[in-house]
C-alpha cells in the first residue's frame, strides 16, 4: 500500500509537504519521483498522488484522483474526564480514532484529577491514528469543559452516562443504535458524583453499563466506542431472505 500523508489544506493538484513530512517522505520511506502516495484531509477526502520532486525541505507532491469517503449513517461523540496520567489519554485518542470516532470531548467532573489539558498533542496522536487505520474523517476536539457546563450543549443527542452507582442500567449495546448521534459520558477514575449523575438525569441522559467489570476510565472509553459499532452494525445488517417453501 502507499504511504499517506495528511494534507489538511490541499487545494490545488500539486501538494508540497511541509518541511518535516518532507524530510520524512525522502530521507527515510526513500521515496523518488514518481512513486504512489495517498493523501488524506480529515474531512473525507482521498487522493491518490505521485511524488513530483523528491526534496527534502519541498516535496511536491501531484494529484492524479480524488474520493470522498462519506460519513458514517450515525456519530460517536465520546465525552470522558481525563486522567491524571496523559499517557492513558494518549492511548485513547489513538485507538478511538482507528475504530472511529466523531468527536472527542473532554470533562472537568468533581472527581478529576486532571484539571486542565492540552489539545495539541491529543490531536497530532489523531492525525497519526487517521493515517495508520485508512481513516478519512479526522475526530473534532472540544476543550476541557465543567460538567454542568458540558450538559446542556448535547440536547437532541441520544445521550448515556455509564457510571458505577446503583440502580437501573441498560447494557450499551441495546441502546447505542436509537439515535443517530450517540454520546457516551465516561467518568474519571473515581467515577462520577451521585450529584452528577443526578443532573445527568435532569437532562434525559440514560444509564448504561459496559458489562460486570470494573473497567479504567480510558477502557471503559474504548470499549463504549466499539459497542456503538457494533450495535449499529447489528441494527442495520441485512439479514438473507428466507427460502420460499
Amino acid at each position: 500500500m502507499p504511504h499517506t500523508f495528511y494534507a489538511p489544506d490541499l487545494t490545488t493538484p500539486v501538494y508540497t509537504l511541509p518541511e518535516d513530512e518532507s524530510k520524512h517522505a525522502v530521507r527515510v520511506l526513500r521515496l523518488t519521483a514518481g512513486d504512489a502516495v495517498e493523501l488524506v484531509d480529515g474531512r473525507g477526502g482521498v487522493y491518490e498522488a505521485t511524488v513530483e520532486t523528491a526534496d527534502a525541505k519541498r516535496c511536491r507532491l501531484r494529484v492524479v484522483q480524488e474520493h470522498q469517503v462519506p460519513r458514517r449513517p450515525y456519530t460517536v461523540h465520546l465525552a470522558v474526564a481525563p486522567t491524571k496520567n496523559l499517557d492513558r489519554m494518549e492511548w485513547l485518542v489513538e485507538k478511538a480514532t482507528e475504530i472511529g470516532v466523531e468527536r472527542f470531548s473532554f470533562l472537568r467532573s468533581a472527581r478529576s484529577e486532571r484539571r486542565e489539558l492540552k489539545l495539541e498533542r491529543l490531536e497530532k496522536i489523531a492525525v497519526s491514528a487517521l493515517k495508520q487505520s485508512g481513516q478519512a474523517w479526522l475526530p473534532e476536539f472540544s476543550e476541557l469543559t465543567d460538567f454542568a457546563k458540558f450538559l446542556p450543549t448535547i440536547a437532541g443527542e441520544a445521550a448515556f452516562i455509564a457510571h458505577l452507582e446503583e440502580g437501573d442500567r441498560t447494557p450499551l449495546s441495546q441502546v447505542a443504535a436509537t439515535g443517530s448521534t450517540c454520546c457516551i459520558l465516561i467518568g474519571p477514575e473515581g467515577d462520577f458524583t451521585p450529584q452528577e449523575i443526578e443532573a445527568a438525569f435532569a437532562q434525559g441522559i440514560r444509564p448504561v453499563t459496559l458489562g460486570s467489570s470494573r473497567l479504567r476510565t480510558e477502557t471503559a472509553a474504548l470499549a463504549a466506542v466499539h459497542t456503538v459499532h457494533v450495535a449499529w452494525e447489528l441494527a442495520t445488517a441485512v439479514l438473507p431472505a428466507q427460502d420460499k417453501k
